[in-house]
């Protein structure tokens, strides 16, 4: 799994949001992107992150940075994790993990002894230009907010 870091250049994807419309990464030039991978919708860490990035949309939104959450979960699970939570910004399928991979967030994971692959929670943050500023390989679920907002405000 390649990590990709500050200075790279984001992977290129389209994927299906919540409501089933194609979301491509180009549709965001010109803006800062705050783009979050979670693992599973509904779960407690993925429930914590998500509404807190929802919290934090309006400082976001003064920050000229618009925010996306990608899980391999499908669209209708998407769809009622929004609906669910109130969210208000695209929450994207990638069913087939081609993006996560992408992005090299998705690897081995270990529950309970037993190994198996999926996202590992990360969060990136990326410029005007379509070039990473900053990468969270790991992040906890608590700390996506504050370490980008702590970027975004230097």
């Amino acid at each position: 799994m390649r990590k990709i870091e500050a200075g790279d250049k984001v992977p290129s994807f389209t994927l299906k949001d919540q409501n089933g419309n194609d979301v491509s990464m180009s549709d965001y030039r010109g803006r800062k992107v705050m783009i979050y991978f979670y693992p599973k919708a509904n779960t407690p860490g993925c429930t914590t992150q998500s509404c807190a990035v929802e919290e934090a949309r309006e400082d976001f939104d003064s920050l000229n940075t618009a925010v996306i959450g990608i899980s391999p979960d499908p669209v209708d699970k998407q769809k009622k994790f929004a609906e669910k939570y109130n969210l208000q910004f695209p929450l994207l399928s990638d069913e087939d993990h081609k993006t996560a991979e992408a992005f090299g967030v998705w690897g081995e994971k270990k529950l309970y002894g037993k190994s198996y692959m999926g996202i590992i929670r990360s969060s990136f943050l990326i410029d005007e230009e379509g070039n990473i500023l900053e990468s969270w390989y790991k992040v906890s679920p608590k700390h996506t907010v504050p370490y980008v907002m702590k970027v975004l405000k230097k």
